[in-house]
């Protein structure tokens, strides 16, 4: 495993921070089990808005508010998932057990955290006249999907995870917005921010000009220089490239659907639309991550998108708008089962090979059995 973070904000202050937290950690406490603390948080977070904002409507002019209370919890959350994502690698290298199953239950997680943050940070401004349309918030996630797997293509060619800036200054920022909301409340960001300039387009442009202007250019730039030192791992363009197939090609269907549904499926169930398209995305994303630390191939196309192509299909069709409905809460429920099933089946494989407790610093056969003990006295 090989990582390069470059970010001021991780060097000189998240990281010494990490470093002296990490020492309150008892030894036995296993990594996967610090990784899987931070998801549940995250997930915590997007199911508690789900219950305060399931349209996105309650930041909105007019509409029953978020409490206050509930923004300062989220913002406490979000940070501490945020700080024990940091912490897990480092108390991997304190107790020794660094695995190839640590560094694909972070990345993993990671890559299925993607939507769950994004979406509960969309409650913050929401959908209305002071809001960012749901059509708008659908190009932002995937601006953000794009630059998490843009780190894992880099590592898929060079060897190399060069760790992007955005997130640690998103997650700082993100977690501060949301107290600050719980302090002057919602309204405040319904004011311009300078001249005309709402707060919300303060928002998309935060994440857009992050990704063109600062991931973009960087990965790159961390390419190029890989092919001038000749040490990409893939010497064709095409294998090179083929990551990006299976990303493009849920992107091009997903955005299909929205622009063919007769119910106009986007506008009726954002928040299971933008889940469905993150569950695929993450377990796409699993997939690379797999490839890159066995040095194999990247698969070109993910099984998961043949029934999203069917459905496309179908939509296009002239389905009717109750059964698309229905399509999607199948397609949803599907994708997710499928996600855990290849997470799990993964996780016992890794497990099993190296002889581990993927939540447990104790290998299988350390710890004998009273009878066993026994018997060998």
């Amino acid at each position: 495993y090989s990582a390069v973070d470059t970010n001021p904000l991780s060097l000189y202050i998240m990281h010494p921070f990490w470093n002296t937290l990490v020492k309150a950690f008892p030894t036995w406490l296993a990594p996967n089990l610090i990784t899987f603390s931070g998801f549940l948080l995250v997930v915590f977070n997007f199911l508690l808005m789900t219950y305060f904002d399931p349209d996105f409507y309650a930041s909105a002019p007019g509409h029953k508010h978020v409490p206050d209370w509930v923004w300062i919890v989220v913002g406490i959350l979000n940070f501490m998932a945020y700080t024990l994502d940091g912490v897990d690698g480092k108390q991997a290298r304190r107790t020794n057990s660094s695995t190839p199953l640590g560094e694909l239950f972070d990345h993993g997680l990671d890559s299925w955290s993607c939507v769950y943050f994004v979406v509960t940070v969309y409650s913050i401004f929401g959908r209305g006249p002071t809001g960012v349309s749901v059509f708008v918030l659908y190009l932002l996630l995937w601006v953000v999907l794009f630059s998490f797997i843009l780190s894992h293509w880099e590592k898929y060619n060079t060897g190399i995870l060069f760790l992007p800036w955005g997130y640690d200054v998103s997650q700082v920022t993100i977690s501060f917005v949301y107290i600050v909301t719980a302090i002057v409340g919602v309204e405040a960001w319904y004011e311009p921010f300078l001249f005309n300039f709402l707060y919300r387009d303060l928002f998309t442009t935060m994440i857009i000009g992050c990704a063109i202007f600062v991931t973009l250019p960087m990965s790159l730039l961390n390419f190029f220089r890989s092919y001038k030192n000749n040490t990409l791992k893939h010497n064709s363009v095409y294998e090179a490239m083929v990551p990006f197939f299976s990303p493009c090609l849920l992107f091009i269907l997903s955005t299909a659907w929205i622009l063919w549904s007769p119910s106009d499926i986007l506008e009726l169930h954002p928040r299971v639309f933008y889940f469905m398209v993150g569950t695929a995305f993450a377990n796409i994303t699993c997939q690379l991550i797999v490839c890159q630390m066995s040095s194999t191939r990247c698969p070109t196309l993910n099984w998961l998108l043949v029934p999203l192509f069917l459905v496309v299909i179908a939509v296009n069709l002239g389905v009717a708008s109750y059964l698309e409905s229905l399509l999607l809460y199948l397609l949803t429920t599907g994708f997710t089962l499928a996600h855990i099933h290849y997470g799990i089946r993964v996780v016992k494989q890794l497990s099993s090979h190296f002889q581990i407790y993927p939540f447990s610093l104790k290998k299988p056969n350390s710890d004998l059995g009273m009878e066993e003990k026994n018997i060998g006295l």
